[in-house]
């Protein structure tokens, strides 16, 4: 099983208001510190815009990037996100990076609003679909969207439009999917050659049961603790790892529980004592 970490467990994030944003190089060191060798890239402020500075300044930490994660506006016939994504394809080609990780958001990284789309929307998003693929092959990197709360893709009917009317592969994210009312298991076993990535989250059951009837926003969901370490909460992990070893997936395991702070956590503690229980769990089933 190839592990890595995530800025986003460190409650690192570009969403507006999202909590207290821990320094990158305690970031960095606590994931060496955890036996990682590999990382997603986290917001664009996070690491260095050259993809040769930043693959040097995570080859110091004994890291290197694997994949990103892109929110655009794919559902808006008045917006091209072509430019985008072929900016964001470059940069991963120059720097080493294998996969880039898309979700179809309203504008910007606010999960708070939530796009429901016309035919129109589904149309246009469909095809700006089709095109993240051909750009992924014209650069010779491997794409996927990313079903996540608050996007265009959230719940189960979305996600299976996705798989019926396009051929873009999926990171499967184990939360955000169980959160949009899709089995993380039931879904590989139903399309196995679609997963390209996958993220690994628990989730706590009564803040999802709250988030779902429209209680909590996503924000306050997550600040409230909705995602938890690998074991804990209503995600049965083990179903998820072994439907896709059955499935023969060889591709990335990154622990992401989607994590806010308020404050700066001692050191030793905070998103690390979190993120190795969930490796510790992980352990368990290999």
């Amino acid at each position: 099983m190839k592990t890595a970490g995530a800025p986003i467990a460190w409650g690192v994030s570009a969403m507006p208001g999202w909590g207290y944003q821990l320094d990158r190089a305690r970031v960095l060191a606590e994931m060496r510190d955890l036996g990682f060798t590999a990382t997603e890239l986290g917001p664009p402020a996070f690491l260095p815009p050259s993809p040769a500075r930043r693959a040097a300044l995570l080859a110091e930490y004994g890291l290197r990037g694997i994949g990103g994660f892109t929110p655009l506006v794919l559902h808006d016939p008045a917006f091209d996100p072509v430019p985008e994504v072929r900016a964001t394809l470059r940069g991963y080609r120059d720097g080493g990076v294998e996969i880039a990780i898309f979700a179809a958001v309203v504008k910007g990284t606010d999960y708070d609003l939530r796009p429901l789309l016309d035919s129109t929307g589904w149309k246009t998003l469909l095809s700006n679909l089709g095109k993240i693929v051909t750009e992924g092959g014209r650069f010779g990197r491997r794409v996927a969207i990313h079903p996540h709360a608050g996007t265009a893709i959230a719940n189960a009917d979305e996600v299976t439009r996705v798989l019926d009317e396009s051929d873009i592969p999926l990171c499967l994210d184990t939360g955000h999917l169980l959160l949009g009312g899709t089995d993380p298991a039931a879904l590989v076993h139903v399309a196995p050659g679609r997963i390209a990535h996958v993220h690994l989250k628990g989730v706590d059951a009564g803040l999802a049961a709250q988030f779902r009837a429209g209680n909590l926003t996503y924000t306050e969901a997550v600040h409230a603790g909705l995602f938890r370490p690998l074991g804990q909460g209503e995600l049965d992990t083990a179903a998820v790892v072994a439907a896709l070893s059955g499935s023969g997936y060889d591709g990335w395991y990154v622990v992401a529980p989607d994590t806010a702070l308020s404050r700066e956590p001692p050191p030793g503690e905070g998103p690390m004592t979190a993120v190795r229980d969930s490796l510790d769990h992980l352990a368990g089933l290999t």
